[in-house]
């Protein structure tokens, strides 16, 4: 069962974003899943590795478009992208080190950063993006 599910209600109203969401949210499944077959360390690695470039990846590509569409609430945005950018980073450090094991904690974590982050903070870029042209 995966941890996390897309619903309609995640959906921002741009085909692009939302499509990289349900990526975000795959990779995150897949980290979960990878977790709880008990899967080694180096399987583990790679999965967080990919999961944290491809936010990275996300984050830049929003908040191209935030820059473009001179969006007013793009530097905040921005300080809560750096720091997730931050947490997992610490977190991939930790992990490599042999310091910290990917647990329960961690996967409801990026569950709920991912589910609140885009239910209340994307979904305010909504409507300016999709005035723009963005569907």
């Amino acid at each position: 069962m995966p941890l996390m599910e897309w619903t309609d209600e995640l959906g921002v109203k741009v085909t692009e974003i939302d499509d990289q969401h349900k990526k975000l949210i795959g990779l995150i499944n897949k980290l979960h899943d990878a977790m709880r077959a008990g899967q080694g360390k180096q399987a583990l690695e790679g999965t967080l590795q990919e999961l944290a470039a491809y936010t990275v990846y996300h984050f830049q590509n929003e908040e191209r478009y935030m820059q473009q569409f001179s969006y007013p609430g793009y530097l905040k945005h921005k300080g809560e992208h750096a720091a997730f950018v931050k947490k997992v980073t610490d977190f991939q450090k930790d992990f490599s080190n042999n310091r910290l094991g990917i647990t329960i904690d961690l996967m409801n974590f990026l569950k709920d950063w991912v589910n609140n982050h885009i239910r209340e903070t994307d979904k305010q870029y909504s409507a300016l993006f999709n005035e723009k042209g963005l569907s």
